[in-house]
């Protein structure tokens, strides 16, 4: 979630791993021509021995990666997101993966017209 209230995603099906996380931060780096800096929790994956090589490529390109202290998820502006996604925005009921993928979809498409976030 950008400063400049736009959302850059990506959807995938499985467990968040090192690869993903440093193909979407290329994808990110190639995008944009200013200075980026992630603000991200201390999972495991985003702490990997995989992710802190890559960083230094990621770096000349503009993209920095910002930890928050440990345990604070309140801080964290994407948890806000997905408990609004989850709670609010996407009534309770049973889907089908290609459903909730779909539904997913629709609201990261739509954020910032349809779909808004105020902190």
């Amino acid at each position: 979630m950008m400063s400049t209230g736009e959302l850059e995603s990506t959807q995938f099906t499985g467990s968040m791993n090192s690869e993903i996380l440093i193909e979407f931060l290329n994808e990110i780096s190639d995008k944009y021509t200013t200075p980026i800096t992630f603000i991200i929790d201390n999972a495991s994956v985003h702490r990997s021995k995989k992710v802190s090589k890559h960083m230094i490529e990621l770096e000349k390109k503009g993209i920095k990666l910002y930890f928050l202290p440990p345990y604070s998820p309140e801080l964290n502006r994407i948890e806000k997101l997905w408990q609004q996604m989850k709670y609010v925005w996407m009534s309770i009921k049973c889907r089908t993966l290609e459903k909730l993928e779909a539904d997913v979809s629709h609201i990261l498409e739509n954020f910032g017209q349809n779909f808004n976030l105020k902190f």
